[in-house]
């Protein structure tokens, strides 16, 4: 089924986002053109959990669909980033001033298969120890928020996490500490 690629043309490159167009042909014979595709970097995430059991979630304001929402930590996998892990224990420290003890790597999925070329790996991060203050980028206003387990369940439950990517790495570090029974 995969398609054979004739040509690729680049639209519009920025920092995060790159549109490309390309020909592609399907093994039928059927051409395919234009078929558009946008490029991102790898994103990384955390359920991040502190010493006391508390889950740190994000506030904060997405323009995209004008929206403030509960959010857990993460970003881009920059290009000085020597892992995922490194990514995204970076990401935890400037966004929330936490460190942790340990990352487990749950896995990955797609934001949109059809059109993005990216993955968005996910973790799940323990002994969380406040250790500085946020350091954000000049576009990040961000409130930090701790929640109990049956708090985040409640939010999961209720829908209240918007942010599908995130509420599909709070399901498998759910399951991996064991608080899902199927």
């Amino acid at each position: 089924m995969k398609w054979k690629l004739l040509s690729s043309d680049y639209l519009f490159k920025d920092l995060w986002f790159t549109v490309r167009r390309d020909k592609c042909e399907r093994p039928d014979g059927k051409l395919i053109d234009p078929y558009y595709v946008y490029e991102f970097p790898d994103w990384v995430t955390a359920v991040a959990i502190t010493e006391d059991g508390k889950f740190i979630f994000e506030k904060q304001y997405r323009h995209a669909i004008g929206l403030t929402l509960m959010e857990i930590p993460g970003g881009c996998v920059d290009p000085e980033d020597a892992s995922l892990e490194g990514a995204v224990s970076r990401e935890l420290l400037e966004e929330t001033g936490y460190s942790f003890s340990s990352f487990q790597y749950l896995g990955k999925t797609s934001a949109n298969p059809s059109t993005h070329n990216n993955w968005m790996h996910y973790f799940l991060a323990t002994g969380g120890r406040k250790v500085a203050d946020q350091a954000l980028d000049a576009n990040e206003e961000i409130e930090i928020h701790l929640f109990e387990l049956e708090e985040v369940k409640s939010m999961l439950r209720q829908g209240e996490i918007m942010q599908s990517m995130h509420a599909t790495a709070l399901f498998h570090a759910m399951d991996k500490l064991g608080y899902l029974h199927y």
